[in-house]
C-alpha cells in the first residue's frame, strides 16, 4: 500500500491510547520490545536476537511514503503509559482487502490492549477495505482469541516462515468482512 493512495495516515483515538504513525523517537522501545524473544517468536519477520540497527531500519521503512504496510504505534501517553505499547499494521492486498498484523509488549499482555487496538482499527477502516485477514501461530492461542473477540472468523490452517524461529510454523488464518 502506497501512502499517497490514502492521502495521509490517520491518527486514531481510543479511550486509553492513540494509534499514530511511527516516529524516530519510537526506535528505543521498538528495539527493547522486539528484542524480547517472546515477541519475536510470535511474529514472522522479527529476528532474534534483534540485530543492531534493525529498529532504525524498521522505522525508516514505516515512515517511507512508498511503504507497503501502514504501521501505527499504540501510544499510551494519554493514559500515563509508555509512548509505545506495541505496533499494529495493515498491508493492502488485492480485491479491496488488507492483512492486519500486531504485537504488544509483554508488559501489556492480557490487558485487552491488542483487542482494543484491533477494534478501533476495524472501526476506523483507514484503507476503506471490504475485508481484513490475519494469521496467528497455532502456539499463540491468546492472539487467536484477540481475532475471534474482534469478529474474525476462522478460515483454515496454513503455515508460514518465522525468522526468529528459523522454521516454518503452523498457523490459523482468519478473516473479517467490514
Amino acid at each position: 500500500m502506497k501512502m499517497d493512495q490514502i492521502m495521509a495516515q490517520p491518527i486514531i483515538e481510543a479511550e486509553r491510547f492513540t494509534l499514530r504513525p511511527v516516529r524516530r523517537s519510537d526506535m528505543g522501545l521498538i528495539e527493547l520490545y522486539a528484542g524480547d524473544v517472546r515477541v519475536a517468536k510470535m511474529t514472522t519477520s522479527i529476528p532474534h536476537p534483534y540485530p543492531p540497527g534493525a529498529a532504525e531500519a524498521f522505522v525508516t521503512r514505516a515512515m517511507d511514503p512508498e511503504t507497503e504496510a501502514v504501521v501505527w504505534a499504540i501510544d499510551g501517553t494519554k493514559a500515563g503509559e509508555a509512548e509505545l505499547l506495541g505496533l499494529i499494521n495493515l498491508k493492502q492486498m488485492d480485491r479491496n482487502q488488507s492483512e492486519v498484523g500486531y504485537w504488544v509488549a509483554p508488559l501489556f499482555w492480557n490487558t485487552g490492549l491488542a483487542s482494543e487496538a484491533l477494534e478501533v482499527l476495524i472501526a476506523a477502516n483507514p484503507l476503506k477495505n471490504a475485508a481484513m485477514f490475519a494469521s496467528v501461530f497455532q502456539d499463540n492461542p491468546a492472539s487467536a482469541r484477540v481475532l475471534t473477540h474482534c469478529g474474525f472468523a476462522y478460515l483454515g490452517d496454513a503455515e508460514i516462515y518465522s525468522v526468529a524461529r528459523d522454521a516454518t510454523v503452523p498457523t490459523w488464518t482468519y478473516s473479517r468482512k467490514l
